[in-house]
């Protein structure tokens, strides 16, 4: 039996958005089940998200700390943004979120892995890049404001990262996804085995 993930549809016999947001909305659709009942789902439409594992010579992965307000906590994090265009490159979104909230840019990209956050209840997408021979971004640092405006940047050794995870000291999940990733990477096939930066994405397709 062959392990992967594989793109079903069933029928949905009706179809509401009871809430719009400013990125995200909520929509309800009636299933249809194997047995022929109908079900009500609600979940959020996503636009989508890119996250950034920059990682430098010495071993030490990029993170800042911020506020988020739904759980209550500074976590610890990857850069990580919006997808804001629909069919935006997400590769072009990952430079410009690790550019906006770390200052940094980066000469090698490769695709780390690709989730979904939440699928039962949320569809939104991420795709997390791996990103090395960093340097600083040229420019001006961008402007931040709300949560960003008090978020603190460290560089943290991989180790002490995935240490963290499995503490349960750390929970982003893109951090987390991202450290445990690239951990199996290095202890198996290597990092030539990743994706190109530019592989395709059906959960969001794009153009290169």
């Amino acid at each position: 039996m062959t392990i992967k993930d594989t793109a079903e549809e069933w029928e949905i016999r009706a179809t509401d958005t009871p809430f719009v947001g400013n990125k995200t909305s909520v929509r309800t659709d009636d299933v249809v089940m194997p047995d022929g009942t109908v079900v009500r789902r609600d979940y959020q439409v996503h636009p989508g998200s890119v996250a950034v594992l920059a990682l430098d010579e010495q071993n030490r992965v990029v993170v800042l700390r911020q506020y988020r307000h739904p759980v209550r906590q500074k976590l610890w994090e990857i850069p990580a943004g919006l997808l804001d265009v629909p069919g935006e490159n997400p590769l072009h979104a990952a430079q410009r979120e690790l550019y906006e909230e770390a200052h940094v840019k980066a000469e090698d990209w490769r695709v780390l892995t690709d989730v979904y956050t939440t699928p039962g209840g949320c569809d939104e997408a991420v795709r997390i890049f791996l990103a090395r021979e960093l340097s600083e971004a040229d420019g001006d640092r961008f402007e931040v404001e709300d949560e960003e405006a008090d978020m603190e940047l460290a560089r943290v050794p991989l180790d002490e990262l995935v240490r963290g995870v499995l503490a349960g000291e750390l929970h982003n999940n893109c951090l987390v996804v991202g450290a445990l990733s690239l951990t199996a990477a290095l202890n198996g096939p290597g990092l030539d085995s990743l994706r190109p930066a530019e592989a395709p994405w059906p959960a969001r397709p794009f153009e290169a």
